[in-house]
């Protein structure tokens, strides 16, 4: 199924010049279309705060606030197609789930499989049957050192929080992955994992026993926050 309407484009870099490379592109694309450009990450924040886009063509390299840092101020951003200088943000670009990155000088082709990728995507999200299917991947990527990591859901045992830092255990390993209990919690498919305590999110299906307020798992106790053992009792009651 098409998408009904073009995909509304935003494009933002620090650079004229690579703004209107970009707005040449949109404009010799039929499912693409500008919804204008901005000069700077936190012009472009306010500009998302009362318009509705589609498509974020995203410069990462900027001043006061970065591509990256606009994209993690962003609670449900648009489709992201990300514009960089170098190659080495790569591994960045994928964590923040962007369609696709472009390095300059950008070439149309390159411009033209990145934006097909965006509307096959923006298309995907329309299609309810569809968007279902995506949600039973049963394995993720994380971001641990320089490197991305195949986390696959079923082996994890718990996931606990260490500062700016989270311990996916395993029954192989123990990953240390850049991240926060939130993200976990939008990652991690819902119905297979359940936040006990603001520092631990357990596998449900891992559950050993019950003992003292504390959930066991692979010989591990781990406490149950008061706030939560309401919702933790009724999952494990319906799993």
């Amino acid at each position: 199924m098409p998408h009904p309407s073009p995909l509304r484009c935003l494009v933002i870099d620090d650079d004229p010049l690579s703004i209107q490379i970009v707005e040449n592109c949109i404009a010799s694309t039929g499912f693409l279309t500008s919804a204008g450009s901005c000069t700077s990450a936190v012009q472009a924040a306010e500009v998302l705060r009362t318009q509705s886009v589609d498509l974020l063509f995203l410069d990462v390299e900027m001043p006061l606030m970065s591509g990256i840092d606009l994209l993690r101020t962003l609670q449900n951003p648009p489709l992201v197609v990300l514009i960089t200088s170098s190659q080495q943000y790569a591994v960045e670009a994928f964590e923040h789930d962007v369609v696709d990155y472009l390095v300059k000088p950008i070439s149309y082709a390159r411009f033209l499989k990145a934006s097909q990728r965006a509307l096959e995507l923006a298309t995907t999200r329309s299609e309810p049957e569809a968007a279902t299917a995506t949600e039973t991947a049963d394995f993720t990527f994380m971001k641990v050192d320089t490197k991305l990591v195949k986390v696959i859901f079923d082996e994890v045992r718990y996931v606990e929080a260490l500062g700016d830092y989270v311990h996916v255990v395993t029954g192989q390993s123990k990953l240390i992955v850049y991240s926060t209990m939130k993200a976990v919690e939008e990652k991690f498919p819902a119905g297979l994992f359940v936040r006990v305590h603001r520092s631990f999110i357990v596998n449900l299906k891992r559950v050993q026993a019950i003992e003292d307020n504390s959930i066991i798992i692979d010989g591990k106790h781990i406490p149950i926050g008061q706030t939560y053992t309401r919702d933790v009792f009724q999952r494990l009651n319906k799993f």
